[in-house]
């Protein structure tokens, strides 16, 4: 754990996973973190949807690979990455240990 975030604001032992998100100072993280991907989605990640279609971000370090495979490629990652966290969400939900707690470490 980060040095000063080992307890709550009202001095009880910090819980680890996603519970920690919704105690102090977790929650003021969580919200912090939301308005800055917020403001980066709809300022400097803003999509052109008249010539592109959504997640279309072509080649931006022009190592010519960009292909209609590798977008579909890219694009399961992202699905698979997401299924992936709900599992771990889930499975903690339903254990009570975190995803580290549940290898053994």
């Amino acid at each position: 754990r980060f040095p000063g975030f080992e307890k709550t604001q009202w001095g009880e032992e910090m819980p680890s996973g996603v519970m920690a998100a919704f105690n102090n100072p977790g929650s003021f993280g969580l919200v912090l973190l939301s308005l800055l991907a917020g403001l980066l989605e709809f300022t400097v990640w803003s999509e052109d949807y008249a010539t592109k279609e959504p997640g279309n971000f072509g080649d931006p370090l022009g190592l010519k690979q960009y292909t209609e495979d590798m977008r579909n490629q890219e694009l399961n990652n992202g699905r698979f990455a997401m299924v992936a966290i709900l599992g771990i969400v889930a499975a903690e939900l339903v254990t009570g240990k975190d995803a580290v707690q549940q290898l053994g470490f």
